[in-house]
């Protein structure tokens, strides 16, 4: 009997969220850790891409890496955290928003 106990929590367990039907789409900045990081990862990436057509690529890895490693570095305080890569992946993002705004031109808003 034991066993059957068993089948049925980890068969309900599989099935369960499925049949709750679809997850809400994540409206960002979010309102738990899960969206924000979500949505932290999604304006980095922008942010990224806008950068790597300004650069070349040698240009962008070393700006990557180097601002991996600070950031990291920013936030080791709370490396043992949930919070830790939201942060990392945010201070990553506002360096490479501050970094674009030097690529407008003199006549463009900063």
């Amino acid at each position: 009997m034991r066993h059957h106990w068993g089948v049925v929590l980890i068969s309900s367990c599989l099935i369960g969220p499925a049949a709750a039907g679809p997850t809400p789409a994540v409206q960002c900045p979010g309102t738990n850790t899960i969206e924000m990081r979500y949505c932290a990862s999604i304006s980095l990436e922008q942010s990224q891409r806008a950068l790597s057509s300004k650069v070349p690529a040698a240009a962008m890895k070393q700006w990557t890496d180097a601002t991996r490693a600070l950031c990291a570095e920013a936030y080791r305080p709370v490396l043992q955290g949930t919070i830790y890569p939201q942060m990392v992946v945010g201070c990553d993002d506002r360096l490479n928003r501050a970094l674009l705004k030097e690529f407008r031109g003199v006549d463009e808003p900063r």
